[in-house]
Parts: structure tokens; sequence; C-alpha cells
């Protein structure tokens, strides 16, 4: 799936979401398609995100150590 289908999908499911919005309280099968269609938006958002994510950047952000804060560098004045 490319950049442009995925963005056209977010838009669809959030058109979707605007639509029940009203009706997820009026009864249970709403409500549960109301949250199905929230968890589809978000997976569709974490695969755009991903695939603008550089791999190469990304695997030497994992080989690189992070440094690790303690918590007397929060107080430092």
């Amino acid at each position: 799936m490319n950049k442009h289908q995925l963005i056209k999908q977010i838009k669809e499911k959030e058109l979707q979401i605007k639509r029940l919005d009203f009706h997820k309280t009026s009864s249970e099968v709403c409500g549960q398609l109301y949250n199905a269609l929230i968890l589809e938006k978000a997976i569709l958002k974490k695969e755009l995100e991903n695939m603008k994510k550089n791999p190469i950047i990304e695997s030497v952000k994992k080989v690189l150590p992070k440094k690790q804060k303690l918590i007397c560098d929060y107080f430092k004045s």
C-alpha cells in the first residue's frame, strides 16, 4: 500500500467516525463499530508514520547507546 492510499483510507475512516459519532451511545453495536473504526484509523496512522521513517537511520539509532537520565539531572540549577 502506498502513502496516498493510506491517507485516503484514513480520511474515509474519519468520515465514518464522524457519521457514527452521534449514534455511538444509541446501541451496543454502534458503540462497538465506533471503537473498531477508531482502532483501524490508529493502525493506518501508525503504518503511515512507519512509512515515513528511514530504515537506515532507525537501525543506527538501535546500535548507538542511549544516555540514561538520572533523577538528579532534572534538578540541576
